[in-house]
């Protein structure tokens, strides 16, 4: 029997489109099984803090739990690289940070490509972080910092969590526009930079605002400036940094991504639900306490982030001639 030409097409696009009907139905049933979130950073600090909340609030209305994995190493490649292996299916993501934009010009042989291996979901938060000294440095303004650095030559430390880490290469942007010559002292995590800070053993430290709040509150350091271009709401009687060194900006984000190839189905349904997640005024309030602001907007505002800040950080780790340790 002959098919009519219409028919024939009808029974043949709907033939072409069974291979991938089980991944549009997974899709669309998603999340059918629990979550899970990677940080690639041990647990505690800001990523680990940023993910268990956010984790919390999208459990509660995706129906599923939201599993927090900490995989820390290699200053966060390794919990990277296990997010980009893992299938593209939506329950493994990651809590991504400026780390991976750094990496992208840091280390010269990844096992991943950031921009091309994962798929941005949504733009969690931002905050900016906050150049605090010893109480024993005389200064109490970034010019008064700059000029005591610079006085004493080769003896002020700055700390970081590390080489190449967020703190670092924010230090390095100062130093290089504020022309502070002070020298790096790299930790293995924010937790002990801030340790010796409170000793004495080291001057200065760019730190997240979360993790050095209370410090400041309690005038065990003092508190210059922020490094974004406004003040925080956190610490509203700091100025920022650009008041004395214009064109000054670094800050922190948090974000989520997924494997490379996750189906825009189960982005679009995160990203809807970290957006509404994000309208909650208790979860502003949350946010605010943390020195935190809730940011969102779509995938693609997101992933143009990450290639700003990739290019932007690539310029400082080449000048600065920063390499892994």
């Amino acid at each position: 029997m002959k098919l009519p030409r219409r028919k024939f097409l009808q029974l043949a696009s709907g033939a072409a489109a069974l291979p991938f009907a089980p991944h549009v139905a997974r899709a669309q049933a998603y999340p059918t099984r629990p979550v899970r979130v990677v940080v690639a950073f041990a647990a505690g600090g800001p990523n680990d803090i940023i993910a268990r909340l956010f984790g919390q609030w999208l459990s509660e209305r995706i129906g599923q739990q939201i599993i927090v994995e900490n995989r820390p190493g290699a200053g966060g490649t390794i919990g990277t690289e296990a997010v980009v292996n893992s299938p593209a299916d939506g329950y493994t993501l990651l809590l991504s940070s400026p780390a991976n934009a750094i990496h992208a010009t840091l280390y010269d042989k990844l096992n991943y490509n950031f921009m091309r291996d994962i798929r941005p979901v949504a733009h969690l938060a931002g905050a900016p972080l906050v150049l605090v000294v010893h109480p024993s440095v005389p200064a109490r303004s970034i010019p008064a910092f700059v000029a005591h650095v610079n006085a004493n030559p080769g003896k002020i430390n700055m700390a970081s969590a590390g080489t190449g880490s967020t703190p670092h290469v924010t230090g390095e942007l100062f130093k290089m526009m504020a022309k502070a010559d002070m020298m790096h002292v790299p930790y293995r995590g924010a937790g002990p930079a801030m340790t010796d800070l409170l000793g004495g053993q080291v001057q200065v430290l760019f730190d997240n605002v979360p993790s050095a709040i209370e410090y400041i509150r309690a005038g065990r350091v003092r508190a210059l400036g922020v490094t974004t271009v406004a003040r925080s709401e956190a610490l509203p009687d700091v100025p920022a940094i650009a008041d004395s060194v214009p064109g000054y900006e670094a800050s922190v984000w948090y974000g989520i991504s997924a494997p490379g190839n996750t189906p825009i189905q189960i982005v679009d349904r995160l990203n809807r639900e970290i957006n509404a997640i994000l309208q909650d005024s208790k979860v502003k309030t949350r946010l605010a306490e943390l020195g935190v602001t809730g940011t969102g907007g779509s995938p693609e505002t997101f992933g143009k982030i990450v290639a700003n800040e990739t290019d932007k950080w690539g310029k400082v780790v080449r000048s600065a001639g920063i390499k892994p340790e």
